[in-house]
């Protein structure tokens, strides 16, 4: 125990100064929304730091701010003040063509609704997003990677709910992206098919070596996670990094 909270406490200083920025970094983001002469913080000064090659998730409640931050990461949105670096670049300044560049190459979204064009087979769903970045990988190789290779040729109306999620995370892999973004992709499945569409998304981080991030409210997730960051209230309430992720198949969701 006490050596999770020194764990715990060394990665809550890392947005401090002198501290070393991972792949992905915020420092001091704050996301103000204004509604008449009521002003709302999203976020609230957020420092984090989320490295590639590794499965991060992002747990808070309704209203915790995982929705804007998500929005911020994919550069959906802009932060009121601070500055979001990915790959060393500051995404939160880009002009708007490089914003929009910035999406189609190295992004990945997989969103709750899997927005599959139904007259198009699952291959063709795949291979259409491939056309948006330089590198992508084959729709063949982002299908097998989901285990989906026997279903290349059926429309979405031929597939199950959880076929169709996986279906949504190879169109967003084939892409080959920097940062893939889960915002709640299992909460219209079962338990059972949750459980087999999110042990997809560590494996996809070690073996593309993408910066995976689900944003979710379920904690039972958390063990799952190399590192684990609870939003509150739009602040960052704790970070914690996990030696030993429990494999999703043990996790009881």
């Amino acid at each position: 125990m006490r050596d999770e909270l020194r764990r715990e406490l060394r990665l809550l200083g890392n947005g401090r100064e002198g501290a070393t920025m991972g792949y992905i970094s915020f420092r001091n983001v704050t996301r103000e929304y204004r509604s008449g002469n009521i002003r709302i913080k999203a976020l609230d000064d957020v420092d984090l730091d989320i490295e590639k090659g590794a499965f991060t998730v992002v747990l808070g409640p309704s209203g915790s701010g995982k929705s804007t931050l998500l929005n911020l990461l994919g550069g959906m949105d802009r932060p009121t003040a601070g500055t979001i670096r990915v790959g060393g670049r500051a995404v939160s300044d880009l002009p708007e063509r490089e914003l929009t560049l910035y999406r189609r190459h190295d992004i990945g979204f997989v969103f709750q609704f899997y927005n599959l064009i139904p007259t198009l087979t699952a291959y063709e769903n795949v291979d259409m997003a491939s056309v948006l970045t330089e590198s992508p990988l084959t729709a063949d190789e982002a299908l097998e990677a989901v285990g989906l290779s026997t279903r290349a040729n059926n429309l979405p109306s031929q597939l199950s709910g959880g076929e169709l999620q996986r279906v949504s995370i190879a169109r967003a892999l084939v892409k080959n992206p920097q940062l893939l973004l889960c915002d709640e992709p299992t909460a219209a499945l079962d338990s059972v098919t949750s459980k087999k569409v999110l042990a997809l998304l560590p494996s996809m981080a070690s073996r593309f070596g993408s910066a995976v991030v689900l944003v979710t409210h379920n904690a039972a997730v958390a063990p799952a996670a190399h590192r684990l960051i609870r939003l509150k209230d739009g602040r960052i309430d704790s970070v914690f990094d996990n030696d030993a992720p429990v494999p999703m198949e043990e996790v009881a969701l």
